[in-house]
């Protein structure tokens, strides 16, 4: 299938890993010129090189946490590329998990700047220029927690559930500019977060790494049908498709990619 996106300027935040990595590379293969968002510079850069053979790609070193470090990279996007079709917010953390009570106002604070706020400040810088262009895409990433939320990740699962929200919103302000605001909801891919979560589970639990993935499926994933991590491209597939011409008339939906661990409808 020809996404139609030859000659786009793709922006992906979380681009140095994980979906946001993957997500680059389809659209660089698709024709697409893409930016790279990440706030590490060595991780940023082996990205860069990663998908270089692919098309043209920048790497741009932002904190989304801090609004005028995004405005300095929308410059610097702007500067190379000259304006902006596409906006993939991939950014997150895990952020504080546990007990509800024993989590703090500070440790709430840290995962809404980068789960929730991210996404409004990349969406508040960039759509404007799709606006002014009459078409553009936006995918932001949400999670299976945002409608089944777990006891020991509030945090992450209320900040998901806001990015939903968001999206639904900026879907019906800005469709009838061309603008179409998309959700994709994946559970348990294997990225750099995962890995770091099974990492601290086996050592907890005493295990070996794959141990530790197969017990937390059977305990906390019951309803993951395929019983197993996703692969960060299994979700660009369906990234992808969002930010290309043959979804033109998709607007305001949430796409799960979660091997059937939502269990509801």
């Amino acid at each position: 299938m020809d996404l139609g996106l030859k000659g786009k300027i793709a922006v992906v935040t979380g681009g140095d890993s994980g979906i946001g990595k993957a997500t680059a590379e389809l659209l660089a293969r698709e024709g697409a010129k893409v930016a790279l968002i990440d706030k590490t510079s060595e991780s940023l850069q082996h990205a860069v090189e990663k998908i270089k053979p692919f098309g043209e790609v920048l790497g741009v070193q932002v904190d989304l946490t801090k609004p005028e470090e995004i405005e300095a990279g929308k410059r610097q996007i702007l500067e190379h590329f000259g304006t902006v079709h596409i906006l993939v917010n991939a950014a997150g953390i895990t952020g504080a998990t546990g007990d509800f009570l024993e989590i703090s106002d500070e440790d709430w604070y840290k995962a809404i700047e980068v789960d929730l706020m991210a996404a409004v400040r990349t969406c508040r810088a960039f759509i404007p220029l799709m606006r002014e262009a009459g078409w553009g895409r936006v995918v932001l990433i949400s999670s299976e927690d945002a409608v089944q939320p777990y006891a020991d990740e509030l945090p992450y699962c209320a900040c998901k559930a806001g990015v939903l929200n968001l999206a639904k919103g900026l879907s019906k302000a800005y469709g009838k500019d061309g603008v179409l605001v998309n959700t994709v909801s994946p559970a348990f891919v294997a990225t750099p977060m995962t890995d770091a979560m099974m990492e601290k589970r086996s050592q907890k639990m005493g295990v070996d790494f794959d141990q530790a993935v197969a017990s937390f499926l059977e305990e906390q994933r019951p309803h993951l049908e395929l019983n197993r991590r996703g692969k960060p491209e299994e979700v660009a597939a369906v990234i992808g498709f969002l930010c290309s011409e043959q979804s033109s008339f998709v607007l305001g939906a949430n796409y799960r990619v979660d091997g059937g661990s939502v269990a509801s409808v």
